[in-house]
């Protein structure tokens, strides 16, 4: 038997991340953004003290930057006072955007608070906040941002705690999307003798194993459209057996959500108003009173689809539908429209193309085929945008875009060539 306690496992909070491309939003959407991560991880805090949890882990990324700000370094050392206060523990482990090598403060800390170091896996007791020994969690930091050794490989189990929580930012089994920083495989840690992998890395929450528990969080705030949904930390009960239970806390400040609009062979301005803000108020009950940034996705097929990729009309149709939702400094559960996306539909069009389609079937027969072929569009996309390469911010943007932003690019472009194609055919 062992003493029942419970703690928080959060990662990859990007304090005071910058929010780049907002000069033309709102202020009231423009400083609810910048100030998200800092609030989000505020609300973390005021969960672990509401809910009186023995002690708090954190698993990476703490920071933006290697280069930590001040601010977020303060507003960090702010609430390690708190918790202390309170008698809770904190265990924190430095990632690739914030390793233990970048510039950081002179700030004194209390001694609650254990920060792993980068030469070897510490190990810490954990406490109740009746004093029982809990676990003893084991860690270590990155020293700068680039880690590609295995570091799960030095983790060993040190007796004399009923339970072992090994706290680590990194990647498993390659998941695809993210740096393959120190990557580790998920049966070398299903075997490893601990009863808890706190990872950090992964910015959407996933438990890939149970008993022994392998578990990312996710992010506490989402800090563009590729994060979207509810983002937070997860609460961890342990029973007396050593028994895990996961429960996920919400801690976001304000949501990013995608919602598809589809438009019919048929459909007129009419419809398609109707339905942008069915979506949007959908969005706005979905999110449950926080502020929402929304991206529509328009897709389908028809003449007015057609009209919107190719002549602009959705930057109008944003502007309107921003004006029916209100304003962001009218109400706490705002919408902000990010972008009406129009989407190419070259992939059910290639479907139906037959051989005497010419070069219009042909074109969409590419296109659909390579934006659904990873390595295809990347080689697509490289020799399409050669020209541009010669700059060295646009090479760096090509060389950034994912596989589905790739596909994205390459499906609309194929569409809109199409368009054009039958309007001159026409």
């Amino acid at each position: 038997m062992q003493p029942p306690f419970r703690f928080m496992h959060a990662a990859d909070l990007h304090l005071d991340s910058p929010f780049r491309g907002l000069s033309k939003v709102p202020s009231a959407v423009r400083e609810r953004l910048k100030n998200s991560t800092l609030n989000a991880f505020d609300n973390l805090v005021e969960t672990v003290l509401r809910e009186e949890l023995d002690f708090l882990v954190l698993s990476g990324d703490l920071y933006d930057a290697a280069d930590r700000s001040l601010r977020a370094q303060l507003r960090m050392q702010k609430a390690m006072g708190r918790l202390a206060e309170a008698g809770v523990q904190a265990f924190v482990v430095h990632g690739n955007h914030d390793p233990s090598g970048g510039r950081s403060a002179r700030l004194d800390w209390p001694a609650s608070v254990h920060v792993f170091g980068t030469e070897e896996v510490g190990c810490r007791p954990a406490y109740t906040r009746q004093g029982e020994l809990a676990a003893h969690v084991y860690g270590i930091s990155y020293m700068e941002s680039a880690v590609k050794d295995n570091l799960a490989l030095r983790y060993r189990v040190s007796e004399g705690a009923p339970f072992h929580l090994a706290v680590l930012h990194g990647n498993i089994d390659g998941l695809e999307g993210h740096d393959n920083y120190a990557p580790c495989k998920l049966a070398e840690l299903a075997a490893s003798g601990f009863d808890y992998w706190a990872f950090g890395h992964i910015h959407d929450r996933r438990v890939l194993h149970e008993y022994p528990h392998v578990v990312y969080p996710g992010n506490i705030q989402g800090r563009s459209i590729r994060e979207t949904g509810p983002k937070g930390a997860y609460r961890v009960d342990v029973s007396e057996q050593g028994r895990i239970a996961l429960s996920f806390r919400e801690l976001s400040e304000v949501r990013w959500l995608v919602r598809e609009v589809r438009i019919g062979e048929e459909d007129g301005e009419q419809a398609l108003q109707d339905r942008l803000l069915e979506a949007a108020e959908d969005a706005r009950r979905e999110a449950e009173g926080r502020p929402l940034v929304l991206r529509l996705r328009l897709t389908g097929s028809g003449a007015l689809l057609e009209r919107l990729l190719r002549d602009g009309e959705a930057e109008e149709w944003e502007g309107e539908l921003r004006s029916w939702l209100g304003a962001p400094d009218e109400r706490d559960d705002w919408v902000w429209v990010e972008r009406i996306a129009v989407e190419a539909s070259g992939g059910s069009r290639a479907e139906v193309a037959s051989p005497e389609d010419g070069f219009l079937g042909e074109l969409l027969r590419l296109s659909a085929a390579s934006a659904s072929d990873p390595a295809a569009s990347r080689a697509l996309l490289r020799e399409a945008a050669e020209p541009l390469r010669h700059h060295p911010k646009l090479r760096q943007w090509l060389d950034g875009r994912g596989d589905a932003q790739r596909s994205e690019l390459i499906a609309r472009a194929g569409e809109l060539a199409a368009a054009l194609l039958r309007d001159s055919g026409e």
